[in-house]
């Protein structure tokens, strides 16, 4: 189950969403390799950490759906991000009622956060609140690393290779985002989100 709740392929929209990666590059922040891998470590320790506390806490059961969805929305403090948050929130909350229709997911909206969903979704899974952190921070990588190889056209096999360098980063944020909620953001993930919406023909949605 979280081997193929974070395989790449799974259909929930995000391989159209770069984590704010497509602007970085517009903008010359992110050129190579390693400044990819720099890019990633920050996205890890902030966007990753906070969503993972998010759904972690979901899973739990110490957050209700509507609180989550709060918190989220206060933790994102850009429109754009919130609403990428969401549109890949939908998409996991369409797999997720063919998958578990047992579940009330009528109580999640139509449009929720992504990490309230994977929250939900961990629950009605069975697996624990640090396998379905662990699940977030690495889609979050994944996501983010697949968009710069693609923009950047560099070697995949030297993508992979950071994501494995950034293994011990994810487990040790998995492990801290089941200790409490997250409450921090990235001014520069902030800015680069609001600006992308206003590219001309930008190849992602966000």
């Amino acid at each position: 189950m979280l081997f193929a709740l974070a395989d790449s392929r799974l259909p929930i929209g995000g391989h159209v969403h770069s984590g704010g990666v497509e602007e970085a590059v517009a903008s010359g922040l992110v050129r190579d390799v390693r400044s990819v891998e720099l890019y990633l470590r920050r996205r890890i320790r902030t966007s990753g950490l906070v969503a993972a506390s998010l759904a972690a806490a979901v899973c739990l059961g110490e957050l209700s759906v509507e609180r989550a969805e709060l918190e989220a929305d206060a933790r994102t403090p850009a429109p754009a991000a919130r609403t990428a948050s969401r549109a890949q929130g939908r998409g996991l909350l369409r797999l997720a009622k063919q998958l578990w229709p047992q579940e009330d997911w009528a109580r999640l909206g139509a449009r929720p956060h992504l990490s309230t969903v994977f929250g939900v979704v961990g629950a009605a899974s069975g697996v624990s609140a640090q396998e379905i952190a662990g699940v977030v921070v690495y889609t979050t990588l994944t996501g983010a690393a697949t968009a710069a190889q693609r923009l950047l056209a560099l070697d995949p096999a030297a993508i992979a290779m950071c994501t494995v360098r950034l293994a011990e980063l994810c487990d040790q944020t998995a492990a801290a985002a089941v200790t409490g909620l997250a409450a921090l953001s990235d001014p520069l993930q902030d800015v680069l989100a609001e600006r992308h919406p206003h590219r001309d023909m930008p190849l992602f949605a966000s």
